[in-house]
C-alpha cells in the first residue's frame, strides 16, 4: 500500500493525522503543500489549498482527519482507537470535538500572540523549502497573513486575551493531574479523543516555542503525553476494564460542557435558520456570528457549522444506545455538567462528502 500524505510541521490537522498514522503503523510519505503534485492535482479536486490530505495508491483522495482516521480505522489490520464500551466512546467522541473545533482558539491565540515571527519562518520552510532565511521569512509571511486574518473571526482580541489564557492554563492543569496516572485518556492506548487533542497541543502549544515553553513549566505530564503521542510504540495499549471514566476526566468533559457545548448550541440555531432559507446549497463556512463565553467573558466569534458535523457523531452514537448502556452514558453526562447533549436538537442532518458539507432534512 503506497499512502502520501501531503501536510506540514506547522498544520494543526497534520500533526493529528501524522500522529495517528504512526501509531496504526501505516506506511506513508509526507510531502509539503508546495509540492507539484499538491498544486497540480490536489487543490483542483478539493477545490481549496487544505491539509493535511492523503493521496492513496489508487490515487483516492482523503480530506479531513477523522475521514483519514476513519477510512484506515476499517482498513488497517489490529486494534482500534475508538473504545468498545459506551461512556469510554461518547466521551472519546466528545473530546475528539472539543479538540479539534474548541481548542483551536488557544491554538491560534498563543500562535499569534507570542510566536508570530517565529512561524513566518516555519510557514516559508514549508513554501519555499529550498529558499534562504530571508526568503522564506518573507513567503512566510505573505502566506501567514491569511492565517493570522482568522484569529478575530475565532473570537481572540483583546477583551477575550485574558479569559482564554486562563481557560488554558485551568486546562493545561487538568490535563496534567490526568497524564500523571495515566498514559491517555483511557488508559494505555490513545483514543479518538487523544488524536482531537493532540492536534493544537501539538503543531501549536507544544512545538511553537513560547506555548512549548509554557506547556514544560506548567503540565510537565501533558508535555511527556504530547511526546508519547507523536512517537508512539504502533498498535500498542489497552483501555480502561470495566468502561472506566477516570475521575480525572470529569474537570475536563465538564470544560467542554460549560465553553463549547452553550456555543455548539447557538451555531445550531443560527443553521437552523440558514437551511430552511437554503434547502439545496452547500453549507457555508459560517452562518453568522454567534456568542461564547469563557472564564466568565462573552465574546463573539464565527458560528462554524463544521464544528456541528463533528459534534453530531457523538450524538450519532448516543442515540443508538439503549438500556443500561444508554443511563449509564446519561449518569456520566450528568456528572459532568452535560445534560443538554441528550436534549440537543440538530436542526438538520450535515454529511461531509466530496470535500464538501451538505445538508438534509432530519429523519
Amino acid at each position: 500500500m503506497s499512502v502520501t500524505m501531503f501536510g506540514a510541521p506547522p498544520s494543526l490537522f497534520s500533526g493529528k493525522a501524522r500522529a495517528y498514522l504512526d501509531w496504526k503503523g501505516v506506511e506513508f510519505s509526507e510531502k509539503l503543500p508546495s509540492d507539484p503534485d499538491f498544486i497540480s492535482k490536489v487543490i483542483p479536486e478539493v477545490g481549496r489549498p487544505v491539509i493535511p490530505v492523503i493521496q492513496l495508491d489508487d490515487g483516492t483522495l482523503l480530506q479531513d482527519t477523522t475521514v483519514i482516521i476513519d477510512h484506515f480505522e476499517r482498513q488497517a489490520n489490529g486494534p482500534s482507537i475508538y473504545p468498545e464500551t459506551p461512556r469510554q466512546r461518547l466521551a472519546a467522541l466528545l473530546l475528539e470535538c472539543f479538540g479539534d473545533e474548541w481548542l483551536v482558539i488557544p491554538a491560534m491565540h498563543y500562535r499569534w500572540h507570542y510566536n508570530e515571527e517565529w512561524i513566518y519562518s516555519e510557514f516559508g520552510k514549508t513554501a519555499l523549502p529550498g529558499g534562504t532565511p530571508q526568503d522564506q521569512y518573507e513567503a512566510g509571511k505573505q502566506r501567514g497573513a491569511m492565517f493570522k486574518g482568522f484569529v478575530p473571526m475565532l473570537g481572540i482580541n483583546e477583551h477575550t486575551a485574558p479569559a482564554i489564557e486562563a481557560s488554558y492554563e485551568a486546562l493545561l492543569g487538568e490535563l496534567d493531574s490526568h497524564f500523571g496516572s495515566h498514559d491517555f485518556l483511557f488508559g494505555s492506548r490513545p483514543s479518538i479523543g487523544d488524536y482531537g487533542l493532540i492536534g493544537p497541543l501539538y503543531a501549536h502549544n507544544y512545538r511553537d516555542p513560547k506555548s512549548g515553553e509554557l506547556m514544560k513549566r506548567l503540565a510537565p505530564n501533558v508535555a511527556r503525553w504530547v511526546e508519547r503521542m507523536i512517537e508512539p510504540e504502533p498498535l500498542s495499549g489497552e483501555f480502561l476494564a470495566d468502561d472506566e471514566i477516570p475521575a480525572t476526566l470529569v474537570p475536563i468533559l465538564a470544560r467542554m460542557m460549560r465553553e463549547h457545548l452553550p456555543y455548539l448550541k447557538s451555531v445550531a440555531e443560527l443553521l437552523d435558520g440558514w437551511a430552511a432559507q437554503n434547502p439545496d446549497a452547500e453549507v457555508p463556512r459560517t452562518v453568522g456570528m454567534a456568542d461564547f463565553t469563557i472564564e466568565g467573558v462573552t465574546g463573539q466569534r464565527a458560528a462554524l457549522p463544521f464544528g456541528l458535523w463533528m459534534f453530531q457523531r457523538s450524538l450519532d452514537y448516543l442515540a443508538s444506545l439503549n438500556g443500561d448502556a444508554r443511563e449509564d452514558t446519561k449518569a456520566l453526562l450528568c456528572k459532568c455538567g452535560g445534560d443538554a447533549v441528550v436534549e440537543f436538537k440538530m436542526p438538520c442532518r450535515l454529511n461531509f462528502e466530496s470535500f464538501k458539507l451538505t445538508h438534509s432534512p432530519l429523519g
